[in-house]
């Protein structure tokens, strides 16, 4: 079983301009990414767009990504859905595919209650019994929010190895971290902001989006901290302020995968209609990536 740990990217899905799915860039970004000393690599996660890939998409992505890791990384799989029974296919997609872990996002869109999402966890994890799984909690997303007293009930199952926080909300990732210490449970920071202050109060690591930008950054983060190099970590975890600055232009998504386009990276957009940036916000993009160069972010 993987071990939980580092920083781990939620890897963007490169497009062409028919928006079919770049498989040739995805392969050369893996390796741009564990070149760069990132820890894992997520396919269709958030960044990843997997919020609009179908089925057939999910399984070429994932399985172009494990082919291209060749065992160097784990690869972990998101294969959270609306349905229980739709998330449980996707989950076997996964497994089969050969994805070291599972990442189950919250049902969205209707309004779960904590007794509805301990079930459908329940179920999902029992159809998958050999899949470790990371519970993935992003309630400004999804409209559902597990609160840490379901992250510790989760957690008593075998093969509920984790749990993503990018609610953004400190006292939530603190009290998860907090509230399954001496389980066998890992959390990690999906807020990029966090990251440090996350592992400092016993996190595993993070799924990190601006790793897509700047990946030997944001692995430093966690490498440093790791060598007892807390200045170095600062730094790293400091260098991240100028491109979430651009977050407030769009979606975040839009962000990122714009800003490896202007590194020079022909990923594409992202999916319409999630892909506009006002000319302010490309400009100020510019802006953010030539100042984070100049200091040698990367």
């Amino acid at each position: 079983m993987a071990e939980l740990k580092g920083i781990i990217v939620p890897i963007v899905t490169p497009m062409n301009e028919d928006e079919t799915v770049n498989t040739e860039e995805l392969r050369a970004q893996v390796d741009r990414q564990i070149a760069a000393g990132i820890h894992g690599i997520f396919p269709f996660g958030t960044n990843g767009e997997g919020y609009i890939l179908n089925g057939e998409e999910k399984k070429l992505v994932l399985e172009t990504v494990i082919d291209q890791v060749a065992g160097r990384v784990p690869v972990y799989a998101g294969t959270g859905c609306i349905s229980t029974k739709e998330t449980i296919e996707q989950c076997k997609m996964g497994e089969a595919a050969g994805a070291d872990i599972l990442s189950v996002i919250t049902p969205s869109f209707a309004k779960a209650s904590q007794h509805e999402l301990i079930e459908h966890y329940t179920k999902v994890a029992e159809a998958v019994p050999n899949m470790p799984i990371v519970l993935y909690n992003i309630p400004m997303r999804t409209g559902n929010a597990i609160e840490p007293e379901t992250v510790v009930e989760l957690a008593k199952i075998d093969n509920i190895v984790g749990a993503k926080d990018s609610s953004g909300d400190w006292d939530n990732l603190s009290a998860y971290i907090e509230l399954t210490k001496g389980m066998d449970f890992g959390v990690l920071s999906g807020n990029d902001a966090l990251i440090l202050k996350a592992l400092k109060a016993g996190a595993k690591g993070a799924i990190a989006g601006c790793a897509n930008v700047y990946p030997t950054n944001m692995a430093g983060i966690y490498d440093n901290f790791v060598a007892g190099d807390l200045e170095a970590a600062e730094a790293c975890q400091g260098n991240v302020a100028n491109l979430r600055a651009c977050f407030k232009y769009g979606n975040p998504n839009t962000v990122v995968k714009t800003a490896v386009n202007l590194l020079g990276y022909p990923v594409g957009k992202c999916r319409a209609p999630f892909n506009y940036l006002p000319p302010e916000g490309i400009e100020a993009l510019q802006a953010a990536l030539d100042a984070d160069k100049a200091k040698g972010v990367c």
